[in-house]
C-alpha cells in the first residue's frame, strides 16, 4: 500500500480542513469546528497572522485515502521576539500508524529546515495565541471552547518521531461552591475596599467604547504576559481580528476591566462554553451551528476563563483573587456554576499556587508542547 505526502497550496485549505472529520467520526467527545471559522483562520489573506508568518500544509494519502495531515509554520514575530530559529507544527491529525506520522513530520521538518529553522515545536494552531498543545491527560469529556482535543495515542506518535516535552499547559476546573466561602467573601470585600476596585463591563453596543476597551485590553495583555515563556505580542490587526470573532459569542457580563483608584489594574476575559452547543453541530455548518447556539445556550453550565491579567505594578495585592471571585459571581448570576481556568504554564508558580490553594481548583487536564532539534 503506497503512502504519499502532498504539499498543498495555502489557498487550497478546504480539503485539509474537512480531513479532520475522518479522524473523529466515532468519537463522542470531539467538537466539530465551524467550517467558516477554520477557513478564515487558515486564509493567508484574511488572517493577519500571515502578514508576519508563513505556513505549508501537508496531506498524507494512502491509496487515495487521507490518513494524516500536518502544517509547518514559521512565525517571524516569535523568532524576532525570542532571538531564535524555532519553526512550528500544527493541525496534526493521523491514524494510529507510526510510519504515517514519521512521514508527515519528515515533510514538515524538511520544509522548516530549508527555511533556516533549527527547532520544531508544537502543536500550535497556528500560534500560541490560538488553540495549542496536545491533550495528554483528561480524555473523559469534550474540550471547552478554544481548547484542543485529540486521541490519547497522538502523544506516542509525536514522541515516536523524536519530539520531547518542552512545556506543559494546565487546565483547572473551578466550582463556585469550593471557593465562595464566607472567608473568601470577607477577603474579597477587604481587597476591593483597600484598592478601591471598580469592575467595569465591556460595552459591546457602542462601537466607540468597544474599540476603546479593546485597546485597553490589548495594552494590559501585552504588558502582563510580556515575560511569559514563548509569549509573542499580538499585532494591532491580530488583536482586532480576535476581538471581532470573540464578540460574536461573548457574554458582555463576563468580560470586564478592573480599575484601582481610577487606574487600570487588570482585566478578565471569560466565555461561555459554547462547545456544549456546538458538539451537536456534526457537519460544522453555519446555519446548523447558529441553531444549536440559539436553542442550547441556556443549558451551558461552564465558562472558560481565557485570560486574566493584572498589570505588574498591581501584583501581590490580592486583585487577581478578587477577579476570580467576581467572574464566579457574574457567571453564577446566569446559572453557570463551573469554570475552567486555562491554559496556565506549568512554570507559572504563582498562578498555579493561587488556583490550587486559594481558589481550590482541580487540575484536571494537561496539554503538552513538544520540541525537537532539526
Amino acid at each position: 500500500m503506497s503512502l504519499s505526502i502532498r504539499a498543498l497550496h495555502t489557498r487550497d485549505t478546504l480539503r485539509f480542513i474537512k480531513a479532520q472529520w475522518l479522524f473523529y467520526k466515532d468519537d463522542p467527545y470531539w467538537v466539530p469546528p465551524m467550517l467558516m471559522d477554520r477557513k478564515k483562520l487558515l486564509h493567508v489573506d484574511k488572517n493577519p497572522f500571515f502578514k508576519h508568518s508563513k505556513m505549508q500544509l501537508f496531506l498524507a494519502e494512502r491509496d487515495g485515502e487521507i490518513v494524516g495531515r500536518i502544517a509547518a509554520i514559521i512565525n517571524d514575530n516569535h523568532n524576532i521576539e525570542h532571538n531564535d530559529t524555532v519553526g512550528f507544527f500544527g493541525f496534526f491529525e493521523c491514524i494510529q500508524d507510526q510510519s504515517v506520522a514519521t512521514s508527515l513530520f519528515t515533510a514538515a521538518e524538511q520544509w522548516l529546515r530549508g527555511n533556516g529553522m533549527t527547532v520544531i515545536r508544537g502543536p500550535v494552531n497556528p500560534s500560541l495565541n490560538d488553540e495549542c498543545g496536545l491533550l495528554v491527560n483528561g480524555f473523559d469529556g469534550p474540550p471547552v471552547i478554544l481548547m484542543t482535543y485529540n486521541p490519547p495515542y497522538y502523544a506516542q506518535l509525536i514522541e515516536g518521531v523524536g519530539c520531547k516535552k518542552s512545556q506543559d499547559l494546565y487546565a483547572y476546573l473551578l466550582r463556585n461552591e469550593n471557593y465562595a466561602s464566607e472567608k473568601m467573601n470577607r477577603l474579597f470585600d477587604v481587597v476591593v475596599k483597600r484598592n478601591e476596585l471598580v469592575f467595569r463591563s465591556f460595552d459591546f453596543k457602542d462601537k466607540h467604547k468597544f474599540k476603546r476597551d479593546v485597546e485597553t485590553l490589548k495594552h494590559i495583555y501585552n504588558a502582563a504576559w510580556e515575560k511569559n515563556w514563548g509569549f509573542v505580542k499580538f499585532t494591532d490587526e491580530e488583536f482586532d481580528f480576535l476581538a471581532a470573532d470573540l464578540k460574536q459569542i461573548a457574554d458582555p457580563n463576563l468580560v470586564f476591566i478592573v480599575e484601582s483608584k481610577g487606574r487600570i489594574a487588570g482585566f478578565c476575559l471569560a466565555l461561555p462554553d459554547v462547545n456544549q452547543s456546538l458538539i451537536h453541530n456534526k457537519n460544522g455548518g453555519l446555519l446548523r451551528g447558529a441553531y444549536h447556539l440559539l436553542t442550547k445556550s441556556k443549558k451551558i453550565d461552564l465558562c472558560r476563563i481565557i485570560v486574566l491579567g493584572v498589570l505588574p505594578e498591581f501584583r501581590n495585592t490580592g486583585i487577581d483573587a478578587t477577579i476570580y471571585m467576581e467572574i464566579g459571581n457574574r457567571a453564577l448570576s446566569r446559572g453557570i456554576r463551573l469554570g475552567e481556568a486555562s491554559w496556565i504554564l506549568e512554570s507559572n508558580e504563582m498562578m498555579n499556587k493561587g488556583l490550587t490553594n486559594t481558589m481550590h481548583g482541580e487540575r484536571y487536564r494537561t496539554y503538552r508542547l513538544y520540541d525537537k532539534s532539526l
